[in-house]
């Protein structure tokens, strides 16, 4: 059986539980798929869908860009510099271990309830996770790899492209999968406390309502979002760049 087919089928079972346990409890905690997709719906209708969601896309491509930029930069210089490693790993564990929601709370009190705040926020608490994962990735380069790209005199692009490349990107994607994971998780937060527009604002309001069917039908809606990114980008793109191990 294709991969495909068992993926859709065990969603179906998936869907077909949640529906078994609403209709068995029949408490408006937990509302069933219908109602839920049927608010989606309603939601997408009025715009406010398009609306909500689109702020939070917005704020989860730029620090989501600028983190993996920094992250990947600051990674790739521990792991090629011991000076750097010995004197900047330490700053990296500090940032890396900070809670999150500290880290919102001070970019808020020191910046304002502002757009560069909320952004700056996400991109703190995304950018260390870039690092350590690409530093390991450096470090963990085929020493004998690099001596025979030098052996044969390839130049710096082809060695880049031929031997460094395919073996930092399965520790790229890691950094890039994780990071659409933790981003869009931190941005609801940050858009919570100081947004007043975007997924987690409304979140906020359906909480204040107890409307466990708009919480659900938002978080289905992103995750489709976070699906389709998943489908369309991230796996044709792990695809062509792993060609060559069929």
């Amino acid at each position: 059986m294709k991969a495909s087919v068992i993926r859709i089928t065990s969603l179906g079972i998936f869907v077909l539980l949640w529906q078994t346990l609403a209709w068995w409890l029949h408490d408006p905690a937990l509302p069933g798929p219908w109602q839920v997709f049927s608010l989606l719906i309603e939601e997408a209708e009025r715009g406010a869908l398009w609306r909500h969601l689109g702020a939070t896309l917005m704020r989860m491509l730029v620090s989501f860009s600028v983190a993996m930029a920094i992250g990947c930069g600051i990674g790739l210089g521990l792991g090629l510099s011991r000076c750097l490693d010995v004197w900047f790993y330490p700053w990296l564990m500090i940032i890396l271990n900070v809670p999150a929601l500290v880290t919102i709370i001070l970019c808020y009190v020191w910046l304002g309830l502002t757009e560069t705040a909320a952004l700056l926020a996400v991109v703190l608490n995304k950018t260390p996770n870039v690092a350590i994962t690409l530093r390991e990735g450096v470090r963990a380069l085929d020493q004998e790899l690099l001596a025979m790209a030098r052996c044969y005199r390839l130049g710096w692009r082809k060695t880049l492209h031929h031997v460094i490349w395919p073996q930092l990107h399965p520790y790229l994607m890691a950094a890039t999968r994780s990071g659409l994971a933790l981003i869009w998780k931190i941005i609801l937060v940050v858009e919570l406390l100081g947004r007043s527009e975007g997924v987690g604002y409304q979140l906020h309001l359906f909480f204040q309502l107890f409307d466990v069917a708009g919480i659900l039908a938002y978080t289905v809606a992103f995750l489709g979002i976070i699906g389709v990114i998943e489908l369309a980008i991230l796996k044709p793109l792990d695809r062509y760049q792993c060609r060559w191990r069929t």
